[in-house]
């Protein structure tokens, strides 16, 4: 591990307690603390805490924030209400994506709005926002300032409610408020990444490690655990959820992605709207989609997707699902591979494994 990695301000707890940390996007991030297997199960039967502080966290402030954002992102932000959070995109001016952020009405008179991005992204995206900038607009980078938590599973809210003065069941999703967490100040929304319930509490860096320490032991009690970005990765991936620099790229528009409910194109501008408008209605496109395998052997990034020998996809992420006990991939294919029930076969290693098409997701939760 290079000095030079950034560190979440949760880092020594982490090597603390076990984590095998790794380079992620130029941070000191936890792949797993005990098994990957572990802390999946963990978040799906109780609770799991991810460490999610590499994310970007952008503040907007000025008369001209709302418009601003409205003219950058796909979705329209015109008229969402405080408290309101919105899934959307930001795409180059061919349509590509830039990068899928979560864009948040705050009920904050002097920064109303915020952009949580990728960590991968996070310079890109500021570097394409300074870009962009409007007369009155303040764009404030709070990433290394501020620490991001996600709780969740079906015990989430319930280990959350006693550290928050707002109740996180009372929010609908995609919703969040300002709120005294853990005796700071801090900000609490209904969002998460693994299929399940449960929210995303952000906090003054100083304040986090001990917020963490009160989860923590919350968690332990009713079953849950600390949880690293391998069971993150393997939880979005049964509950079909993209990952940038997998299933999306600049390479890839929003249409194919499955995402056209994310781009709003009626009376709007922004980047990238005019090559969309286009995009929309093209048939022929590659199009995301699932395969579950009849094997055991795990799919891989980048595996070449066969009908009747010939390359007809690829796939984009791959894991042996621990929900479903069975190895599940998704990627990208031709449309005329793409509907449900259709038999291909993943090239693992030069041996033709049978799949079949399913839809997305692999996995949703039933309460």
């Amino acid at each position: 591990m290079t000095s030079t990695l950034a560190q979440t301000p949760l880092h020594s707890w982490h090597a603390s307690h076990g984590g095998r940390m790794v380079d992620f996007a130029g941070w000191s991030m936890p792949v797993q603390y005990t098994s990957i297997v572990t802390e999946h199960q963990a978040t799906r039967t109780a609770v799991g805490l991810f460490d999610v502080s590499h994310m970007g966290r952008v503040r907007f402030g000025g008369s001209d924030a709302e418009s601003f954002l409205d003219s950058i992102v796909t979705r329209r932000v015109r008229g969402m209400q405080p408290g309101q959070i919105r899934y959307a995109l930001v795409t180059n001016q061919d349509g590509g994506i830039l990068d899928d952020v979560l864009v948040y009405h705050l009920a904050d008179s002097s920064s109303p709005y915020q952009l949580v991005v990728n960590a991968s992204n996070r310079q890109k995206i500021l570097a394409w926002l300074e870009s962009h900038r409007t007369a009155d607009v303040e764009i404030y980078d709070a990433t290394c300032e501020t620490a991001m938590i996600a709780v969740q599973g079906p015990k989430a809210l319930e280990i959350a409610r006693p550290l928050s003065s707002v109740d996180p069941a009372s929010l609908r999703y995609y919703h969040g408020a300002s709120s005294e967490i853990a005796g700071t100040e801090g900000l609490i929304s209904r969002t998460g990444y693994t299929g399940e319930d449960g929210c995303e509490l952000i906090v003054p860096a100083g304040s986090a490690p001990a917020l963490w320490e009160q989860l923590v032991a919350a968690a332990e009690h009713v079953g849950g655990c600390a949880a690293g970005l391998g069971a993150r990765d393997t939880l979005r991936l049964e509950a079909g959820m993209p990952l940038y620099g997998h299933e999306l790229s600049e390479d890839v528009n929003p249409f194919q992605a499955g995402l056209a409910f994310a781009v709003n194109l009626k009376d709007r501008s922004f980047p990238g709207r005019d090559a969309l408008a286009k995009l929309r209605d093209q048939a022929n496109m590659p199009v995301r989609i699932g395969w579950e395998l009849a094997g055991k052997r795990v799919p891989r990034e980048g595996y070449a997707v066969l009908a009747d020998g010939q390359p007809v996809g690829h796939v984009t992420s791959g894991t042996f699902s621990p929900t479903l006990e069975k190895p599940i991939a998704m990627g990208y294919v031709d449309a005329a591979f793409a509907a449900p029930g259709t038999e291909v076969a993943v090239d693992v290693r030069g041996h033709g494994e049978p799949a079949r098409t399913v839809e997305l997701p692999f996995y949703r939760r039933t309460n």
